[in-house]
């Protein structure tokens, strides 16, 4: 990034499997940005930074709650090339990239090889973080539920599938007051038109936590993407967490309790399909019954049975939950 000097690095402030993000600077105007920094030094490596680069690439209208790619650099050694949709390079320009990223072998560790993407920067850290430092607030908590049900929907009207949908994927501008769904790098663009539910995928991934019964399976569609999202709904309203085993973080997720052990929602599903889910799980008042019913609808164990995400963005701003009583005139 130095080498063309448009950018400076001011601080790392996440680190992945996958890739390592920062803090950054344009140093023309001074307006912060995310830098996030993907090795591909491996085809592995390389596949992982291209979907998450194409998942980006093929939105063609932006969302207020989707993260903003700026632009996606190319580095070879010490060369830095652009090669985002605002430079107008063509498909093949870009397939000819994929191919050549894709069919590395054993390289000079000297040469580097990188993909760096150039996002907005939001300044409220991730979700988790967010929620769990605040009050309980079910205006906000609805606010955040709509948003992130118009987000979802947006992806796969634009045929994306996230897969890695969870409290920690989804970021939050103060700048904006809004949740930002992020970190597509398990994201499948489904090529062809048609509807998105329809494509389906058999690798299974994402976070345990928050992966449906089928993705267990290595069988699912776009609706695990709405499983996710009811396991983020549900603990976001009730203040559902878990111990994560690696980091000891705490997080927002709902899960099912055999003797000590927790047990991811999808996986206890799958063990037993007849499994009634204990919605409200703390206070029968914490909710009303259509929010209820609606996690019943997102949660289902049948793929063919739960709501897809245009259904969801249609049902979540009809329920009450969150919503100031209007008092009848007389």
């Amino acid at each position: 990034m130095a080498a063309e000097a448009k950018y400076s690095i001011i601080r790392e402030v996440g680190r992945g499997n996958y890739g390592v993000v920062y803090e950054a600077v344009v140093n023309k105007t001074r307006s912060k940005v995310a830098v996030k920094r993907m090795q591909c030094n491996v085809p592995e490596n390389a596949e992982l930074a291209l979907q998450e680069f194409w998942a980006l690439q093929s939105i063609q209208r932006q969302h207020e709650n989707v993260i903003q790619l700026e632009e996606c650099i190319l580095q070879n050694g010490q060369v830095f090339q652009p090669i985002s949709h605002h430079y107008r390079k063509s498909d093949s320009h870009l397939l000819l990239i994929e191919t050549c990223l894709k069919g590395r072998r054993c390289m000079d560790p000297r040469s580097a090889c990188f993909l760096w993407f150039v996002m907005e920067f939001c300044d409220g850290g991730n979700m988790n973080e967010y929620l769990l430092s605040r009050s309980p607030d079910a205006q906000l908590n609805n606010s955040f539920m709509q948003q992130l049900s118009s987000a979802v929907a947006f992806l796969h009207r634009n045929q994306i599938v996230h897969r890695d949908l969870k409290a920690d994927n989804i970021l939050i501008s103060h700048k904006r007051g809004s949740p930002i769904v992020a970190d597509f790098g398990l994201s499948k663009v489904c090529r062809g038109k048609g509807n998105v539910n329809q494509h389906r995928f058999s690798s299974a991934c994402g976070s345990n936590f928050y992966m449906a019964p089928e993705v267990w399976e290595g069988h699912y569609t776009a609706k695990a993407d709405v499983f996710a999202l009811g396991i983020i709904f549900w603990a976001m309203v009730e203040r559902i967490t878990f111990r994560d085993g690696d980091t000891e973080k705490e997080l927002l997720g709902t899960y099912i309790c055999q003797g000590k052990e927790l047990i991811p929602l999808g996986e206890a599903l799958l063990e037993n399909p007849n499994l009634k889910l204990q919605i409200p799980l703390k206070n029968k008042k914490s909710m009303p019954d259509d929010l209820c019913k609606l996690l019943h609808d997102m949660l289902a164990f049948n793929p063919k049975k739960r709501l897809d995400s245009f259904q969801l963005e249609v049902r979540i701003r009809q329920i009450s939950y969150g919503k100031k009583c209007q008092r009848s005139l007389s």
